[in-house]
């Protein structure tokens, strides 16, 4: 059996900022038992079958959302003001200067 190369690891795994950060915060809430990695895998598994062209972390972060809101952790109306709140933040944001609320 031939042995393969490694992964190229000179490309990031992480294509936007973000996408790190929702991954981290999803291990970090699992880490401090906010939920299961059953539950976790469950909710991911159920957002990417309704997947319409959703790009991965999309989908991600979408069933982190529902799998806070479902254990009453987030507020569905918190996280749309939220979400809001940013998209206009991004639209008033100077290219290339960082985000911020």
């Amino acid at each position: 059996m031939p042995i393969s190369n490694p992964p190229d690891i000179s490309e990031p795994v992480f294509e936007e900022p973000w996408q790190a950060q929702a991954f981290a915060l999803t291990l970090a809430l699992h880490e401090r038992g906010v939920f299961t990695w059953q539950e976790w895998a469950q909710a991911l598994g159920a957002r990417v079958k309704q997947e319409d062209g959703e790009a991965y972390y999309a989908a991600w972060l979408t069933a982190l959302e529902t799998l806070l809101t479902a254990k009453g952790i987030a507020d569905v109306e918190a996280l749309a003001e939220l979400k809001a709140a940013w998209a206009e933040a991004y639209r008033q944001t100077p290219h290339g200067r960082p985000v911020e609320l």
